[in-house]
């Protein structure tokens, strides 16, 4: 298979994958012409799919994206302007859960959701590990208390603005404010030294976040996790992730134990405009 495939029966030439292409790597050779791949285009392609995806006559295919094996887009399944609005507006971080596990399918389903959100470039460097024994989301969460106690001895402002202290004396008592119980946890990660890697990890683990809430599933950001899984030994040897790989974020997962009633109002947005 060429790199560009173009159906001549389908195409009707009217240069919209030309037009959407993100680096114009189609082009048209004259007024009458199909579309045709510049020089070196299969070595600059992302493989983002726009190309394809935007052809309303399913005339065109790249080496690695075919348009057989593209989901069709049915507008009837988006959701209307104000159920977006209602939807984001009414998602609550959860940080009490119940004692009740989530099936691995969901797990996988959140993460497949979440493998479509955007990364510079198209590179989708983000990888996952998912924590699914709760026995160890609280070894995790023993770990991060450890790098706390040594965060209050040798840095004891950055101690003071995370708020510590309070955090081992509860955990002392028998109350987890690092993974507060969730069953599970799931940290995504990417190779360290790619510059793409800390924003692709953040709006994945967003989508996942989203995604889990429009499932009834109740999320939270491990932060704690997160801030310690980077520079703490004893946790990155636990996590175990491939060489040269970094946590850039952890999330807790599970099923909400209460339930909200209302929204809150927030703070009006600071907005400059020019």
């Amino acid at each position: 298979m060429s790199f560009l495939t173009v159906d001549q029966d389908k195409c009707k030439r009217d240069r919209v994958c030309a037009a959407e292409c993100p680096l114009k790597l189609i082009e048209f050779n004259g007024p009458d012409s199909f579309p045709a791949a510049v020089n070196e285009a299969e070595e600059f392609c992302v493989s983002c799919g726009h190309c394809v995806s935007v052809c309303p006559n399913d005339a065109i295919s790249v080496n690695t994206v075919n348009a057989v094996d593209c989901l069709p887009l049915n507008s009837d399944m988006l959701p209307k302007a104000d159920q977006i609005e209602y939807f984001l507006k009414s998602r609550r971080s959860i940080r009490s859960f119940k004692d009740k596990i989530v099936d691995r399918s969901i797990l996988e389903k959140l993460i497949d959701i979440a493998s479509y959100a955007p990364s510079g470039h198209n590179i989708q460097p983000v990888h996952w590990l998912v924590i699914e024994d709760k026995n160890e989301v609280r070894r995790i969460a023993g770990l991060v208390v450890d790098w706390m106690h040594y965060v209050i001895e040798n840095m004891p402002e950055l101690a003071a603005f995370m708020h510590m202290e309070a955090i081992c004396s509860a955990w002392d008592q028998g109350s987890d404010r690092i993974c507060r119980d969730a069953p599970h946890i799931i940290i995504a990660h990417a190779p360290e030294a790619m510059t793409v890697s800390q924003g692709s990890c953040t709006i994945a683990l967003n989508y996942l976040e989203l995604a889990a809430y429009s499932m009834g599933i109740g999320a939270c950001w491990a932060g704690y996790v997160g801030a310690a899984a980077g520079i703490f030994p004893p946790l990155m040897q636990e996590l175990a992730l491939p060489e040269g790989h970094k946590a850039f974020g952890a999330m807790m997962i599970g099923y909400p134990k209460y339930r909200y009633h209302k929204i809150p109002p927030r703070t009006a947005p600071r907005i400059i405009w020019r």
